[in-house]
């Protein structure tokens, strides 16, 4: 066998490795200079992120200590996807604390954000991990995170726990469901319409979406839903003994009552739906090099570790595992494998025909105020 070859290899192996080296340090002077930038800037301004939403009290105070120098300006906590595009709408040319620097949102709402012209494209440094089917190849939104649908219950007010969507039309849970958020603004109470729709045997998107709107019809005529948005205080002082909402939200208000109530999160028998929400930098941020770090924190391993304390699978899950970066105090707190094994991962243009059918029909079909 000839050595050529050989030699050929070695000497692009070591090309390779110089390559890898040198944008190595290229990517290091970036994020050097990209740092500094940030810190002139001195504020990041977030908006819709509750601490007790996947991790994000422990997301954001990992990015203050690492960064003192820029103060992180929270805006609405309990805002929801159609209210976080509407502050960007609102404060175009606003320089001032009003104006969100960083979106996070419902897949669906991205691709509505881009074609608004709404968001600045900027890819992070771990871009290629991020899989290609959850972002835009231009880089203006991409995904952070997903869970999937539950029940979250007061074990103290609900004798049967429910296992499925059909068991909330039980006559034994009157006056005790309700979603969290207004499935006219909230993309986690519009995927909820949809995951009852799927269950209720309709085709993902507009079907399923129409399905949902009818279970929920049939949910309200029953004296069964709640029209206020459940958290884990509702829920803890028993005026929302049921509530639908991410798995990630549940169990961690599950964990934040300490057994008082006692609380279970299930995740329904059947319509099994998977949510993946998408992060964005606002096309008019005040203080777009904030918003970029802001970013590059959140993709970094630290910033997707800490999203899965808050028991949310972050968008480089798949990749941080066959590395071996995750520890496994982490995976073993997660539900078993088996609640997601049957996800179904709905496709934008899915959702987008089920939101549309959901915030134009809720009022119309069930006619429940949520606020």
């Amino acid at each position: 066998m000839s050595i050529y070859p050989m030699r050929w290899l070695t000497a692009c192996l070591a090309g390779a490795a110089t390559l890898m080296a040198t944008t190595a340090l290229v990517q290091a002077q970036d994020l050097a200079a990209l740092e500094a930038a940030a810190k002139k800037e001195g504020m990041l301004t977030t908006i819709a992120l509750p601490h007790s939403w996947c991790g994000y009290g422990g997301v954001i105070e990992g990015f203050k200590a690492k960064y003192p120098e820029i103060k992180v300006n929270e805006l609405n906590p309990d805002a929801g996807s159609a209210d976080e595009l509407e502050a960007i709408r609102a404060n175009k040319g606003n320089t001032g604390p009003q104006a969100p620097d960083v979106i996070d949102v419902g897949l669906s709402f991205g691709p509505q954000a881009q074609a608004e012209g709404l968001l600045a494209p900027y890819k992070v440094a771990a871009w290629d991990e991020i899989p290609a089917e959850v972002k835009d190849p231009e880089g203006n939104w991409y995904a952070g995170y997903y869970g999937v649908m539950s029940f979250m219950v007061n074990k103290d007010l609900v004798d049967t726990v429910p296992t499925d969507w059909s068991d909330l039309l039980k006559p034994e849970y009157a006056g005790q469901v309700a979603l969290a958020g207004d499935p006219r603004a909230s993309n986690q109470a519009i995927l909820a319409v949809l995951t009852a729709g799927l269950a209720e045997g309709g085709k993902p998107g507009k079907e399923a979406g129409e399905k949902g709107l009818e279970f929920f019809k049939k949910l309200n005529a029953a004296g069964n839903f709640v029209p206020t948005i459940g958290k884990a205080g509702t829920l803890a002082q028993g005026a929302t003994p049921i509530v639908i909402a991410w798995d990630y939200n549940a169990l961690v208000w599950r964990d934040g009552l300490q057994g008082n109530p006692p609380a279970e999160v299930v995740v329904p028998a059947s319509g099994v739906l998977a949510g993946v929400y998408v992060q964005g930098i606002s096309a008019h941020a005040p203080h777009p090099n904030a918003a970029k770090l802001w970013m590059e924190y959140l993709y970094s391993d630290e910033g997707q570790t800490a999203w899965l304390k808050g028991y949310c699978h972050p968008a480089r899950f798949n990749a941080m595992s066959a590395a071996g970066k995750i520890p496994k105090d982490l995976l073993d707190a997660l539900p078993p494998a088996e609640a997601y094994a049957k996800a179904y991962f709905p496709t934008l243009d899915e959702q987008e025909a089920n939101k549309e059918a959901v915030t134009g029909g809720w009022d119309k079909v069930v006619g429940a105020n949520v606020q």
